[in-house]
C-alpha cells in the first residue's frame, strides 16, 4: 500500500523515529498509527514518552553555490529542522545542512520523499521504460521485470533521501541515513522539510 508524506511526519511526531523507520512500520502495520507505534516500540526505535510535544520548528538554512569562471551558475538552499536551537547552533548540524545542499547541487534530485513523486510521473516514467523495453525487442513477463528494476533505479536517482551521498569522504550511505544517523547523535528528530534550487537558463 502507499505511504504519504504526511502519514510519515506524524508517526515520527509521535515518536521520535527515524523517517525511513517510520516509513517502514507504517508499511509494517498496513497505515495503522497505533500499530506503527508499538512495532517501533519492540524494535527500540520509539521514544516510550512519545515525543508528541516535541516539534521540529527549530534550524538553519544550508546553502551551496556553484561557481564557474569567477561568477555563480547556480545554487541550492535547504531547510534542515530540528528541535532546539542549541542543535541548530552545532557545528556538525550546521555542516550537515551544508552537505546536503551540495549533494542537491550535484545530484539534482525532484523530491524528498518517494511518495512526494505523483502517480502521474510514475505512469510516464513507465511507460517511456516499457517503450524502450519493446524497442530493444523485450517482450512477454520479462517486460514487468525490466520496468520494475528500472523503476527503482529511477527513484534512487530522483528521491532525496534514497540518493547515494555524493561525498563518501564526508559519509558512505543514503542521505536518509545520513540524517538518521546525525539525529541519533545529537538525540533530536531532524528532516529535511523543503528545498530549492538556482541555475542560470533553467
Amino acid at each position: 500500500m502507499e505511504i504519504n508524506a504526511k502519514e510519515v511526519k506524524k508517526l515520527r511526531d509521535a515518536t521520535g523515529a527515524g523517517m525511513m523507520d517510520a516509513k517502514k512500520a507504517l508499511e509494517e502495520s498496513k497505515g495503522d498509527l497505533e500499530g506503527a507505534i508499538k512495532y517501533l516500540r519492540k524494535k527500540g526505535l520509539a521514544d516510550s514518552k512519545k515525543r508528541v510535544s516535541k516539534d521540529a520548528n527549530e534550524g538553519v538554512i544550508g546553502s551551496y553555490t556553484h561557481m564557474q569562471q569567477g561568477r555563480a551558475v547556480s545554487g541550492v538552499l535547504v531547510e534542515l529542522a530540528c528541535e532546539t536551537d542549541f542543535v541548530a547552533k552545532s557545528e556538525e548540524f550546521i555542516k550537515l545542512s551544508q552537505q546536503i545542499a551540495m549533494h542537491i547541487a550535484a545530484m539534482k534530485p525532484l523530491v524528498i520523499l518517494k511518495e512526494e513523486i505523483t502517480k502521474e510521473d510514475i505512469a510516464n516514467e513507465k511507460e517511456i521504460l516499457l517503450s524502450k523495453a519493446k524497442g530493444d525487442g523485450k517482450e512477454g513477463d520479462i517486460l514487468d521485470k525490466i520496468v520494475e528494476g528500472q523503476m527503482e533505479s529511477f527513484y534512487k536517482d530522483s528521491v532525496l533521501l534514497e540518493q547515494t551521498f555524493c561525498n563518501p569522504e564526508f559519509y558512505e550511505g543514503t542521505v536518509g541515513t545520513m540524517i538518521e544517523e546525525v539525529s541519533g547523535r545529537l538525540g533530536e528528530k531532524i528532516y529535511i522539510k523543503n528545498f530549492s534550487k538556482l541555475e542560470i537558463g533553467n
